[in-house]
């Protein structure tokens, strides 16, 4: 029951085999016993789970039907939960009110599921680490002296872990994707704007007007099977309240569901940093299989974007989204020069319709090596080793570029691991607002080749 998907979950649920308050009571305790050594579950909310716990008990005994009823899951410490602090890691915030939940997490209690509680970030959310220093840093399940990625890190390690079958997080430089990438699991980056993000915001600050979800971020699910992450999607998504009075989601079917006649272009490498032999030999091998499954796979096209613009550009743009909250002395862009930086992205975006047209999905990786040792000096001082050569601990960014600049969907599978025994993950990317084509080639994938194995010391 630990590593059950959460449809296996809700099943067993619906047909009586479990009950709410017992699978409540197998998360609680695997938190209790593994999370001193992990520590991925920060801000613990377990007497209202419990009182949840009854209460969705007695709904099934009703014949309630809900999507995640009586379900445990945690979310982002970023994220709003009524009662609960919001932090982001940043001293002298923990006693601010929070009297309102964000738009996704309501939704998941409005789906039934059970929030027992908040998983650790990086401060800020910025970095791939998760490390503050409220909460302390969070370790990798398949090796404790190696991150487990971030600024989501603490949901991908409480998933492999055990605890949970579903966490939520945000993307911005992929912290949804680095993590999963990190620690084995499977995640979700929406297209942008597809999933509400009011009530995801600093400590302090207004939750954010309905329409004003960030340039370039986005939130959506982490989970261990790609089937969830399609469970997941189906109740966070949708317009938020003010819109909703015009618009409904209504996303268009996968493109395909099987492997066979999948149009899969394959990237190895970045014009811009290299990429370890460790993740390109388990990209290869899933290549290899595809092309074996029917796919029909490239490894080069005229159509494709200029990666090495995209990645300048969306640096550009990244540092108006951090500069706007920084000192003005620390300069920023103006928003002329913002204007200017999205005309040109609108030229990609374009770009990107063109070439899906001729394609389904890219696959690509997520970082250049597997989850690196923890280092927390100033980032500047960092070097990650690729083989070894060094390179600047924020090149790192360039693969996750691709699918934020313009909003494109990437959900990331585990695909392999290295001779360390470490988790190595891709991502798929497909086009804007085909979620559904994303997740259904990573059910394809997981079907065809497996999916999540769980860390060793934790199975």
């Amino acid at each position: 029951m630990d590593y059950a998907t959460t449809s296996e979950l809700v099943d067993a649920l619906r047909t009586g085999q479990v009950s709410a308050v017992e699978l409540l009571k197998r998360s609680v305790d695997r938190i209790e016993k593994s999370d001193p050594q992990i520590n991925a579950v920060v801000v613990r909310d377990f007497e209202r789970a419990r009182q949840a716990a009854a209460a969705a008990d007695a709904a099934i005994a009703r014949g309630e039907r809900r999507p995640l009823l009586g379900v445990p899951l945690t979310v982002k410490e970023a994220f709003n939960v009524a009662g609960l602090p919001t932090t982001w890691g940043i001293p002298g915030t923990d006693k601010i009110e929070v009297a309102e939940d964000a738009v996704l997490v309501g939704r998941l209690k409005a789906a039934g599921a059970i929030v027992i509680g908040k998983t650790n970030i990086a401060m800020h959310l910025a970095d791939w680490q998760s490390s503050n220093p409220i909460f302390g840093t969070t370790n990798n399940p398949w090796d404790p002296a190696r991150t487990p990625g971030g600024s989501s890190g603490g949901g991908a390690a409480a998933l492999a872990a055990g605890y949970v079958s579903l966490e939520f997080g945000s993307d911005l430089a992929g912290s949804l994707r680095v993590p999963a990438h990190f620690c084995g699991v499977f995640a979700h980056k929406p297209s942008h704007g597809l999933v509400p993000m009011r009530g995801f915001a600093p400590p302090g600050t207004p939750a954010l007007s309905v329409g004003s979800d960030i340039d370039l971020g986005v939130v959506g699910p982490m989970a261990r099977s790609a089937g969830d992450l399609a469970l997941a999607l189906d109740v966070i998504g949708g317009p938020d309240d003010a819109e909703a009075v015009a618009y409904r989601l209504a996303l268009p079917p996968a493109r395909r569901s099987a492997l066979q006649g999948f149009r899969v272009l394959a990237l190895e490498a970045h014009p811009m940093l290299p990429t370890s032999n460790a993740v390109r030999s388990s990209l290869q091998h899933l290549v290899h299989g595809l092309e074996r499954a029917g796919c029909r796979v490239g490894r080069a096209s005229p159509l494709l974007p200029d990666l090495e613009r995209i990645a300048s550009l969306w640096g550009q743009l990244l540092w108006a989204v951090i500069g706007a909250d920084m000192p003005a002395e620390a300069g920023g862009a103006s928003h002329r020069d913002w204007v200017h930086a999205d005309r040109e992205r609108l030229g990609i975006a374009h770009q990107w319709r063109a070439f899906f047209r001729e394609w389904d999905v890219i696959l690509c990786p997520v970082m250049p090596t597997p989850a690196f040792p923890h280092d927390h000096r100033e980032m500047e001082a960092r070097r990650l080793e690729v083989d070894g050569k060094e390179i600047p601990y924020q090149d790192q960014a360039v693969w996750s570029s691709i699918a934020t600049l313009t909003g494109l969907p990437a959900t990331t599978i585990p695909i392999g691991r290295s001779e360390e025994g470490l988790p190595i993950g891709v991502q798929v990317i497909g086009p804007r607002l085909e979620d559904r084509t994303t997740i259904a080639f990573a059910q394809a994938v997981e079907r065809e080749f497996g999916g999540f194995v769980p860390p060793p010391s934790y199975a």
